[in-house]
């Protein structure tokens, strides 16, 4: 598919503040066609697309840098005879439906802490919380097998995204809340729990992208390596992808989605 390009920024360490109050920290940002790209990371391979009605402006980003955030190969697994490379499920469930695997990191971190084996109050299971309908829909039998349950809350989170032309807001706010109260309210419903929700994912996402770049730029010149938001994540790996080559198949989950 070609796109129209309209614009295009290089404007260093910027926030693209929402009109629902959120903002979304970018190297530089360029505008196609309907929607505004936000370069994240150092190169093209990490970017988050935002319909560009939905921003209302730009601003300087604070450079007072967070902690990084810390990596989670040790968290408890599912059992001791099967260990489990979280960060490894994360990369090929990401590389697989074109996601950013920092995303999808802290959605999981938002639903569950990292525990392979919690439950909410009202059923949702495992890593990113699958209710037991929305997990039969996806095709995932154990949602406590991590390998399972990523895939399938990432597959989920993907279609969110698509059916919501990308916007990234709207499919964090449906992921927690269901599709159905996004679409009654026009956009995040006004739910305190939702708001939180998709606030902490969208502040825990943006440390993540300022965490590495503080990184790049300390490491000596001669051994600095070049940014990636993942080592085992293809350059096709983002937010935006061919839709081609994306999953099209829409899962209707009920009301139990939100937990």
């Amino acid at each position: 598919m070609l796109f129209t390009l309209l614009s295009a920024a290089a404007l260093a360490a910027d926030s693209a503040v929402l009109r629902n109050g959120f903002s979304i920290r970018h190297e530089r940002r360029q505008v196609i066609g309907t929607i505004t790209r936000l370069y994240i990371g150092g190169d093209d391979s990490s970017f988050v697309d935002i319909a560009t009605a939905e921003i209302d402006h730009f601003e300087a980003a604070s450079d007072d840098a967070p902690a990084p955030a810390p990596r989670h190969q040790d968290l408890p697994q599912l059992t001791a005879t099967h260990p489990v490379d979280i960060d490894e499920v994360i990369n090929t469930a990401s590389g697989i439906y074109r996601l950013d695997p920092d995303l999808v990191n802290s959605v999981i971190r938002a639903e569950s802490g990292f525990k392979v084996r919690a439950v909410s109050p009202k059923g949702a299971q495992g890593l990113m919380q699958l209710m037991p309908q929305t997990a039969s829909q996806l095709g995932v039998q154990n949602a406590f097998d991590p390998q399972a349950n990523v895939e399938g809350g990432t597959r989920y989170l993907r279609e969110l995204l698509e059916r919501y032309n990308f916007d990234l807001i709207k499919a964090l706010a449906a992921y927690n809340a269901g599709p159905q109260r996004v679409e009654q309210y026009n956009g995040v419903p006004p739910y305190s729990e939702t708001k939180a929700y998709v606030a902490r994912i969208v502040r825990d996402f943006n440390k993540k992208k300022l965490a590495q770049k503080d990184a790049t730029h300390s490491a000596p010149k001669a051994t600095a390596p070049t940014m990636k938001t993942s080592a085992k994540q293809s350059p096709a790996s983002s937010l935006s992808a061919n839709k081609k080559q994306a999953p099209t198949s829409q899962i209707e989950p009920n009301a139990a989605t939100s937990r």
